[in-house]
């Protein structure tokens, strides 16, 4: 059986809906607390054959090292669960991971002014993020851009990892500067619970690895939450991955640290 021949056709609920509009919705059921490690957040499923779990596992974690994953939280399902409404199919395993777009709904549901504004692909020159050589904005899109530019085959994730030189998935939101000390704060707050996904934080009204921000706002840069998945893709292996598949409470996830 083919890993998405059981993928429900109306993946984000019936009707034609925006990334944008997925994002807002999925935001509302985020109740993630960084310090505390309890509440919600938004994950991502992927379909892995069960042959190649094993290097999965190892890939994953080797990209949490290397600070190319958002968080080493993962959660595991056997063929034949159930999930959103998605059976994993016989002779494949499904892999649950932080979403970066958690941070999105966290601050959306603490008042914060916040804009997401896309994802896309960043040139690393030495492990330093250059620029934005790609982007897909939320508003303009029905399928999640990361999933797209997964499918064209553009990143080199397994070469940042070895040589820390390549192109990876990342994604953008537009926060405003009058919170600018409660976003930092939260980041800090992430980053002490092993949140490895910050790439850049901007300054108010000044673009961010190339990419203009609009007056009064400042952006967030942060690793895409697929990179492992596209870095399996690269290395040969058939995954399927479905972005921003839902909620989930983080009680129920383990770290990849202990696999």
């Amino acid at each position: 059986m083919e890993p998405n021949s059981d993928l429900p056709g109306e993946i984000c609920g019936p009707g034609l809906k925006f990334i944008n509009n997925r994002i807002e919705d999925l935001a509302m059921e985020v109740s993630y607390d960084p310090i505390e490690n309890t509440g919600k957040i938004i994950f991502n499923l992927s379909l892995i054959p069960n042959e190649n779990l094993e290097e999965a596992i190892s890939l994953f974690r080797n990209a949490y090292r290397a600070g190319l994953s958002v968080s080493d939280k993962v959660r595991f399902f056997g063929s034949g669960a159930r999930l959103e409404g998605l059976t994993i199919p016989d002779g494949f395993a499904g892999i649950c991971t932080m979403c970066t777009i958690t941070l999105d709904g966290i601050l959306l549901r603490r008042g914060v002014p916040i804009q997401p504004v896309g994802g896309g692909l960043v040139e690393i020159v030495d492990r330093v993020p250059r620029r934005f050589t790609h982007m897909i904005l939320y508003r303009s899109t029905t399928i999640d851009p990361l999933e797209v530019l997964v499918a064209q085959d553009l990143t080199s994730i397994l070469r940042v990892m070895k040589e820390g030189s390549g192109t990876i998935l990342a994604n953008l939101r537009e926060c405003h500067m009058e919170a600018e000390s409660l976003v930092i704060g939260l980041l800090d707050d992430f980053s002490s619970v092993g949140f490895t996904g910050i790439l850049e934080v901007g300054a108010p009204n000044l673009p961010i690895l190339g990419v203009p921000a609009n007056p009064q706002y400042f952006g967030v840069a942060m690793v895409g939450g697929t990179n492992p998945m596209a870095a399996l893709k690269e290395q040969g292996i058939r995954v399927v991955t479905k972005a921003l598949k839902g909620v989930m409470d983080v009680a129920e996830m383990g770290s990849i640290r202990d696999y």
